[in-house]
């Protein structure tokens, strides 16, 4: 039988980039509501161009976290590194838009008893997980994460004082019977200071790519493109109007598995869209790490004011080792779906999202309470229903 060769390509984007600016400043006013009373509700979004902030939406909580929230934004901008002519964590115009949630929102999503909760709104999640990296996660988007989060290191470091907040990268794998097994081609743009030329930025860049990727794995010298307009001087909110929820591919998978379409950054984990997400992924990630499947794919699908999902899909692409429906029997017995079923089961409600909002909410480490979709906590207990054990299954 003839060995299946193509080519898969997934991007990311900085800390710096205008969308994730906005996608941090977002979290940021989520984080701020949860730290002070773990009910509050968020739904906001942020809009960032030359000089100027605006975070609107609603909001329900304490009212003096309202107070705080220029504050945070500032704070925000300065972190990421943002202190430019046309975009300056002190000199920004900040404008807060926040008003109270809507009632009707509220009537029919709120309730006493886990039953009682519905979800916010209708609609359907996925979580993804494979075994091409040991964050289970597909390896062309980890690849793209993790050249950013190196060149964003050394800048926060001091290590590359001529580069900027606002990057992108793309990485091309070549894939032989479903296996990822070199580099084609890597795209990295960055923002730089005027005074290097586009070799320079090169040869800047360079390291952290071959520092990205697996032993091995070379990148021919004229598949690097390192800027290819050649400069790339003016960047961040101040080259580009930014806005939160723009970058949901890069959120989750590279697109290497569907998406449902709705944001997470902003969101408090009342809505679906953000912990049925995450709970999807992490069911995924379980059913992996137990040995059940080397590649899953679940869906979760919601009704407004409806506490339990309305549907529960597994794809397993045929490597599948035990019998789907009991499969889904098993996992819905182990995590209740339910909205709050879920915000209990991960201990969401806390103020752990701000450092979602750069590369990636999925295949992150689970430290300090952070990202607590990606244990594999249950993996052995999965792996025990159905006879063996996780650790075997490694």
């Amino acid at each position: 039988m003839t060995k299946r060769s193509w080519m898969f390509t997934s991007e990311s984007v900085s800390e710096g980039h205008p969308d994730k600016v906005c996608d941090r400043i977002s979290d940021e006013v989520v984080d701020a509501y949860l730290a002070a009373d773990p009910a509050s509700r968020v739904a906001c979004e942020t809009m960032t161009t030359t000089n100027f902030v605006v975070v609107a939406g609603e909001v329900r909580g304490p009212h003096e976290v309202l107070g705080t929230i220029e504050e945070r934004i500032r704070n925000a901008v300065r972190d990421i590194g943002y202190e430019q002519d046309g975009f300056h964590w002190k000199d920004n115009e900040v404008l807060v838009k926040l008003h109270e949630q809507s009632a009707d929102i509220a009537m029919g999503v709120d309730g006493e008893s886990d039953e009682d909760e519905g979800a916010g709104d209708q609609g359907i999640m996925f979580g993804y997980a494979c075994r091409e990296t040991p964050e289970l996660m597909p390896a062309p988007i980890v690849f793209s994460h993790r050249i950013l989060q190196l060149m964003a290191q050394a800048r926060h470091a001091g290590k590359e004082p001529l580069l900027g907040p606002d990057s992108k990268s793309q990485v091309t794998l070549r894939y032989e019977d479903g296996e990822p097994v070199a580099v084609d081609a890597v795209v990295v743009s960055t923002q730089h200071d005027g005074s290097i030329d586009q070799a320079k930025v090169r040869e800047i860049v360079r390291p952290y790519v071959q520092q990205a990727l697996p032993a091995g794995w070379e990148v021919a010298e004229d598949k690097l493109l390192v800027n290819p307009t050649g400069r790339f001087v003016i960047g961040g909110p101040d080259g580009d109007c930014g806005l939160t929820g723009r970058k949901i591919i890069v959120d989750t998978y590279g697109g290497a598995a569907p998406h449902g379409g709705g944001a997470f950054s902003g969101k408090d984990p009342s809505k679906v869209d953000r912990s049925a997400a995450y709970a999807a992924r992490y069911l995924a990630k379980n059913v992996v790490a137990a040995g059940l499947a080397d590649k899953c794919l679940i869906q979760l699908a919601y009704a407004i004011g409806v506490a339990e999902p309305v549907a529960l899909y597994i794809e397993t692409y045929g490597t599948g080792k035990v019998d789907p429906l009991r499969l889904e029997m098993v996992l819905r017995d182990r995590v209740r779906l339910t909205p709050r079923g879920i915000r209990n089961h991960l201990k969401l409600d806390r103020p752990i999202y701000a450092p979602t909002a750069a590369y990636g909410h999925f295949g992150r480490d689970p430290v300090d309470g952070g990202f607590p979709w990606e244990r594999t906590d249950i993996a052995n207990d999965l792996a025990k229903a159905f006879g063996g054990s996780a650790e075997a299954a490694e």
